[in-house]
């Protein structure tokens, strides 16, 4: 089988799982180097663990003659100017969400990887999820007809740190965003208009970073559907994923992944499993999938799953929403892309 020689560029906590699946679950790819700006030793024994060399000079691995793509898991202040080096330098390019916040900086990178003749693929994993993918898949078939109202239900586990909620972005850049791209996924259109409701329901001390744990936000689309999207930073029972479209003949939804499915009723009642606790558990096989759809693509000469107008939209719904919030109205799309 010919295989994609892959630079991975970070080995933070996403950079070692897409580097551990490049390495030992996706057939199409060798795994040539690993970059990081700061590297430590324990980057380097995760390195030695998957049986790669390891750098820190990430534009020498770009660069490398063995490489054919980049995967770009470094921070998202980084994303824009590693996806136009490794366009100039002609390589391929997976690079996990947001590709930047800033919508000229995106534009400039997408440019940059079309005008190389190179492929782009923005990391929205929960495309690659098999159920999400059938709601997709039954809704782009006209099976039911044309969709009506697009659901999505997202809440993490538990707080994360405030050291980590202090530079993330805001809920809408850092969490809502796989819910944006989730909802033009499933829709099969474009967001119109966005109106956000946001608001701090824990103890914990978001509104210090100017940010909120709980968000509702509803949606219009190009198709004359609507859309609903709810969020919460702590659930506190797993990792609740609920995605739903109704359409003309019928409704397509899929639930939790749970950690099991055994379902047991006793006298006091019936009890099933939680949902599985984070992302790692419920996406693993996604991020896999992902991969090896990257890898096709290059190899095959095919178009990429998750272009760089996918990685743009959910950047401006995601403007869109923190607008909205901040000026209690609805937002047109065309407000944040002119």
């Amino acid at each position: 089988m010919k295989q994609l020689g892959i630079a991975l560029l970070g080995m933070g906590r996403i950079g070692r799982l897409h580097g551990e699946n490049l390495a030992f679950n996706v057939p199409q790819a060798r795994l040539v180097i690993a970059a990081d700006a700061y590297l430590n030793d324990a980057m380097k024994e995760w390195a030695d663990s998957v049986g790669v060399n390891c750098t820190n000079d990430v534009i020498a691995a770009i660069n490398h003659p063995d490489v054919d793509a980049v995967f770009i898991c470094t921070s998202t202040a980084a994303h824009a100017e590693l996806i136009k080096a490794a366009a100039a330098a002609g390589k391929h390019i997976f690079c996990e969400k947001p590709i930047h916040t800033d919508l000229d900086q995106i534009k400039e990178a997408i440019a940059d990887a079309e005008n190389a003749g190179v492929k782009l693929q923005v990391g929205f994993v929960r495309r690659f999820d098999h159920n999400h993918k059938a709601v997709h898949d039954t809704v782009a078939s006209g099976v039911l007809g044309k969709p009506h109202v697009v659901k999505v239900c997202s809440r993490d586990p538990d707080h994360q740190s405030m050291d980590y909620i202090k530079t993330s972005g805001g809920i809408f850049l850092d969490m809502t965003i796989h819910d944006f791209d989730m909802v033009r996924y499933l829709s099969c259109g474009e967001v119109t208009e966005v109106c956000a409701y946001g608001a701090v329901c824990s103890d914990a001390p978001y509104g210090d970073y100017d940010d909120i744990d709980t968000a509702i936000i509803m949606l219009k689309f190009d198709n004359g559907a609507l859309g609903v999207i709810d969020n919460s930073r702590a659930s506190h029972y797993g990792y609740d994923q609920r995605t739903e479209v109704q359409c003309d003949k019928g409704c397509v939804r899929v639930d939790n992944d749970l950690e099991n499915t055994a379902q047991i009723a006793s006298a006091e009642g019936v009890s099933v499993a939680k949902p599985t606790w984070f992302f790692l558990e419920r996406y693993n096989n996604a991020f896999i999938a992902e991969a090896r759809a990257f890898c096709d693509s290059v190899l095959k000469d095919t178009p990429v799953l998750v272009n760089g107008k996918d990685g743009l939209m959910p950047v401006a719904i995601a403007m869109a929403a923190a607008k909205s919030y901040r000026e209690n109205r609805s937002v047109l799309l065309s407000e944040i892309l002119g």
